[in-house]
């Protein structure tokens, strides 16, 4: 059995510098911490997501280029490729995805950043129901996870576009402290990883209000 490829570092970062001029070109983001993310080595970036323009921003904001894991149903069309192309991960969310799972990993054991929207789906964004996914990958690689608020994406729709924000408001970011999920044992058995995830959810939870007080949001 071959082990799935990982996806091109040199795509994300062409991904990171399209996004760079998409998302400053048509809003103004406001970033704070990026200085927290690890400058070297693995890290997985938590984000809150209730916006489908979260993803690309925080792509474009980061200060490393960044893998997401994606809903394959975004994988359509000529965006198949682009996605692809510029090292996104596509993600089966009705089954166990062996493939997406060994890529993601395999970008964290070759040192890059893993991006996961760790509610699975778009909601409110406020981190309050998780999914197993995010501990499993952060107690397998021993990655630091850095929580990622975004804030602003989900209020007033534009004007001219529905599905997007206001053009030229402005959208926070916010980048908090990385942490480890497990607890220094290296068990990886339900109960561990339960027990990640609720500590990985105190964590989220907890930068996010500071995030909103910091922002005023």
């Amino acid at each position: 059995m071959t082990e799935p490829s990982v996806p091109s570092e040199r795509g994300a970062e062409v991904g990171r510098r399209i996004g760079v001029g998409l998302m400053y070109g048509l809003w103004k983001p406001r970033v704070l911490g990026a200085w927290k993310v690890p400058a070297t080595g693995p890290v997985i970036l938590a984000v809150n997501h209730s916006h489908n323009i979260d993803g690309p921003m925080v792509m474009g904001v980061a200060p490393r280029p960044t893998h997401f894991l994606i809903k394959k149903e975004a994988f359509v069309g000529p965006l198949d490729a682009f996605l692809t192309g510029i090292g996104q991960l596509k993600v089966d969310r009705t089954a166990a995805d062996r493939t997406a799972i060994g890529r993601a990993l395999g970008v964290l054991a070759a040192g890059g950043v893993l991006g996961i929207f760790p509610e699975g789906t778009r909601g409110e964004g406020d981190f309050a129901s998780l999914r197993a996914g995010l501990a499993y990958f952060a107690v397998r690689s021993g990655a630091p996870v850095v929580p990622v608020a975004v804030l602003g994406s989900s209020g007033r729709p534009g004007r001219l576009t529905k599905a997007l924000p206001p053009l030229r408001s402005r959208i926070d970011v916010v980048f908090g402290d990385p942490f480890e999920a497990g607890d220094g044992s290296g068990r990886r058995t339900r109960t561990a990883l339960d027990e990640a995830t609720e500590r990985i959810r105190k964590q989220l939870t907890s930068h996010l209000e500071n995030a909103r007080r910091l922002t005023g949001r």
